[in-house]
């Protein structure tokens, strides 16, 4: 089958991306903060030097990644991958909170313990400029269409299935996915049915064996400050009445935004694989297949949900929400205070009326509420 339609480069494409990448205009401001204090020119003899994806994920996102946790957040900590084997490939489905940085710091986690990195799914919309592409496709991000007519999005959903279990049983490479479309915008991590189902659509006669063989493993993702936060909050503002239609560049804003803005703790759980033990009950109890796939969807996000680690705002923000006092002995009275200073930032989104703000602000706070009720909701 040929996938060159959407899979990232090839070792032997890496040295033409590479100049093109040093030559952009762009260049200088990436190499400031990837390389900082280091001389410009130094920096493009060292990208033009690079022949392989091994080589350019060793030496510049790893650079990335360091520069992200150094600058950004106050811990970067990770567990479960202790409990994957190496020499095995996985189907990672993560919770998506950001655009950039959920699946990028798996990358360093699993480059830590000895793993290989996976290859990305990068929405096709956010291919927008030739050197983003360059960087993605260098990066290991294949190219995932969206939208088009019913019969596109069957082709484009069938082309996706077929090059996930190629790369995981045949090119030997693991895969990142986000579990649904889109980042969550409102905090509730939930996994899309159809997610589940263009899984399985490259296999279609043995739903149990086409899920097991790609060896799922749900990925939980939490950030002590939400990425993107007020942005997210203006966003689900506008769409309450109508169709949000996303300004020019607003998705490179929003990865940069989420690069830069301070995290706090960031935290990712690998949870255990989802295996053909835990599959064959659920076809077993489900005639249909939107059934079994529905099922599926909610045995991830249990373990999503379970795994996700709560910090101080989410409670903060729960007893804010809700004008109780149920968790407060989970933070501070500084903790609080810092929490509702963060949400005055919401002025700066140029609000002065006092009605649009108490909405907003209510929005903001859900957005850090909401996973505390998921995990109160756990099943």
């Amino acid at each position: 089958m040929n996938f060159d339609d959407i899979r990232p480069f090839y070792d032997d494409e890496i040295p033409a991306a590479m100049q093109r990448i040093a030559d952009s205009p762009h260049f200088p401001l990436l190499a400031q903060y990837v390389y900082p204090g280091q001389d410009l020119d130094e920096v493009r003899r060292l990208m033009r030097q690079f022949t392989n994806v091994y080589d350019f994920q060793h030496e510049v996102m790893r650079c990335v990644n360091e520069q992200v946790i150094a600058r950004s957040t106050t811990s970067f900590t990770f567990d479960g991958i202790d409990a994957l084997d190496p020499s095995e490939r996985y189907l990672f489905v993560s919770n998506h909170r950001d655009i950039m940085l959920d699946a990028c710091l798996l990358q360093y986690a699993l480059w830590k313990c000895g793993h290989e990195t996976t290859e990305i799914t990068f929405g096709a919309n956010l291919m927008s400029s030739p050197l983003v592409i360059d960087i993605g496709k260098a990066n290991k991000m294949f190219r995932v269409e969206r939208g088009g007519t019913p019969r596109e999005f069957y082709r484009s959903s069938m082309h996706l299935s077929e090059y996930i279990r190629y790369c995981i049983t045949e090119k030997h490479q693991s895969v990142w996915i986000a579990q649904r479309n889109g980042r969550t915008k409102d905090g509730i991590d939930q996994t899309d049915q159809g997610i589940i189902k263009m899984f399985g659509m490259s296999r279609p006669k043995q739903p149990v064996e086409a899920l097991a063989e790609l060896h799922i493993v749900p990925v939980s993702i939490s950030y002590e400050w939400e990425s993107c936060d007020l942005l997210k909050a203006r966003e689900l503002y506008l769409s309450r009445d109508t169709k949000y239609v996303k300004q020019p560049g607003e998705d490179l804003n929003s990865i940069l935004t989420g690069v830069m803005q301070p995290k706090g703790d960031v935290h990712i759980t690998c949870c255990p694989v989802i295996t053909a033990d835990d599959l064959q009950p659920i076809a077993d109890s489900h005639d249909t297949d939107s059934d079994y796939n529905r099922a599926v969807a909610h045995l991830i996000d249990q373990r999503i949900i379970s795994a996700y680690r709560l910090t101080p705002n989410n409670y903060i923000a729960y007893d804010l929400l809700h004008l109780t006092s149920t968790y407060a002995d989970r933070y501070t009275p500084a903790q609080r205070d810092a929490f509702l200073a963060h949400t005055e930032q919401l002025r700066g989104l140029h609000i002065d009326d006092l009605s649009t703000l108490n909405a907003l602000r209510t929005i903001l706070w859900s957005i850090y509420a909401n996973p505390v009720e998921q995990k109160q909701n756990l099943i």
